[in-house]
């Protein structure tokens, strides 16, 4: 089993920006993907970004060019680096991890961008 924390959400103006991470309570070396998803008020959960334990990353359409995401095998971390923020991006953010057999998710971290 493994827990994922999600920290670093907040309230930030319009074009700011903020870094999430997703802290895993164990080595995340063998995770096929890491993801980050968002779910807004109302809305469907959407993917928002991918890394690979190869380090590909791949982005939502909405978000590319303003997001980053990285990972950190050694702290066992991955990171949604998040720029340029707009208000459409306030959402609660999560991350999962995707392990050969099984996957987990975090409990989110709320991100509300407004002035």
């Amino acid at each position: 089993q493994v827990q994922l924390v999600e920290s670093g959400g907040g309230l930030v103006q319009p074009g700011g920006s903020l870094r999430l991470s997703c802290s895993a309570s164990s080595s995340i070396v063998s995770a096929i993907v890491m993801y980050w998803y968002r779910q807004a008020p109302g809305k469907e959960r959407e993917l928002v970004a991918t890394i690979t334990n190869a380090g590909r990353t791949n982005y939502a359409d909405s978000v590319k060019g303003r997001f980053t995401v990285s990972r950190d095998n050694a702290k066992n971390t991955v990171y949604l680096q998040m720029n340029r923020l707009k208000p459409e991006d306030t959402a609660v953010y999560y991350c999962r991890a995707q392990f050969p057999r099984e996957s987990y998710w975090g409990q989110g971290t709320q991100l509300t961008v407004s002035s």
